[in-house]
């Protein structure tokens, strides 16, 4: 059985201390960010030694590449991807413009995320802009409409799912109105239930058969202002079971965060308790992951059968011309490109 936790790995090699502590602790899953490759011909066979060392082929292997600012491999690894607001001021365009754009952009990204040996993807994102919120989302968001973060969001889905890599919607119930950023402090938002109900919670009630979901580390004083949502059981069995109707698998945003106390041990007692069935944790920290191992359990019960069916979409993909989808974006003028220098749309967008 596996533990209930995703887990990092500090570079390009696991070494033997790093291989005997993922046999032991047995993670459902790891994730790799650009340290951890550094070629494309590392890919495949890293993260097969990855699944090696926890002793389970089926363990998910998760990336974070959304495009944009979140974007963590990039040339030669893969090619550069729009942010998710480009595709939304397409939107207000042409809507079915930008589904279609939204659809190719995530089936490429997959395809790109497969060929490296990765078979999950922290994407997408569907929190709202807020003017007031802080820019750690910012371009991140489709926009500010609800239903826009919907169907782009839902857009994404698809082309992850038929790129054979398991999809995971974030921030749940909704990450844009945080004024800080949950890095580095808590952010703690006022706005009264009925309007988050009807504005930032609705893109997540849309997609609420997503395979995967993350917390969002922020409190909501209308909700449970005791606790952020990843350590509040009011806010995940009320509002996100609840309201929004999600029954995926739940994990946490990154316990290293700085917007939660407590020590490692502690902090994933309180989220898994909280109602997570899986809780993350991502920069390598050997320490740290050992007190996050220590504290998580095996999966068992509504969690293990969540776990399992978060499993089912990954590594299924289906056929796919590459080429013909970047001439499609290109035409569309948000195909990838293969230098951070090519920033000229950026620049037009005043997202530079």
């Amino acid at each position: 059985m596996s533990a209930a936790c995703i887990l990092g790995c500090a570079g390009t090699a696991l070494s033997a201390e790093e291989r005997a502590f993922y046999r032991d602790v047995k993670p459902w899953g790891f994730i790799l960010f650009a340290r951890n490759i550094e070629a494309a011909y590392q890919g495949a066979g890293l993260n097969h030694t990855r699944r090696d060392a926890a002793d389970d082929a089926d363990a998910l292997i998760f990336g974070d590449q959304a495009g944009g600012r979140v974007q963590r491999l990039k040339p030669p690894l893969a090619r550069l991807r729009r942010p998710a607001a480009l595709f939304g001021q397409l939107y207000e365009r042409d809507p079915e413009q930008a589904v279609e754009a939204v659809t190719l952009n995530h089936r490429l990204l997959a395809h790109e995320l497969s060929a490296l040996g990765f078979d999950a993807d922290c994407a997408p994102c569907v929190d709202l802009l807020h003017a007031r919120g802080h820019g750690v989302i910012g371009d991140r968001a489709f926009g500010s409409d609800p239903s826009r973060a919907a169907a782009l969001g839902r857009a994404a889905l698809d082309g992850l799912l038929a790129g054979g890599v398991a999809p995971v919607v974030k921030h749940i119930p909704g990450h844009g109105r945080a004024e800080a950023d949950s890095h580095h402090r808590l952010p703690v938002v006022s706005t009264p239930l009925a309007v988050l109900e009807e504005t930032d919670f609705e893109p997540f009630r849309a997609l609420a058969d997503a395979p995967m979901a993350m917390t969002a580390h922020v409190t909501f004083t209308a909700v449970d202002p005791e606790a952020c949502v990843t350590l509040s059981h009011w806010a995940i069995s009320t509002v996100i079971r609840g309201h929004i109707g999600f029954d995926g698998l739940l994990m946490s945003d990154d316990l290293s965060m700085k917007a939660l106390g407590g020590d490692f041990a502690d902090r994933t007692r309180r989220a898994l308790d909280a109602g997570c069935d899986l809780v993350l944790h991502s920069n390598g920290d050997m320490a740290e992951m050992a007190a996050v191992a220590q504290a998580s359990p095996e999966l068992s019960g509504r969690a293990a059968e969540r776990a399992a069916d978060a499993r089912a979409p990954a590594r299924r993909s289906q056929s796919f011309d590459p080429e013909a989808a970047e001439a499609r974006l290109d035409e569309l003028g948000l195909a990838g490109h293969e230098a951070a220098a090519d920033e000229g749309v950026f620049a037009r967008a005043g997202l530079a």
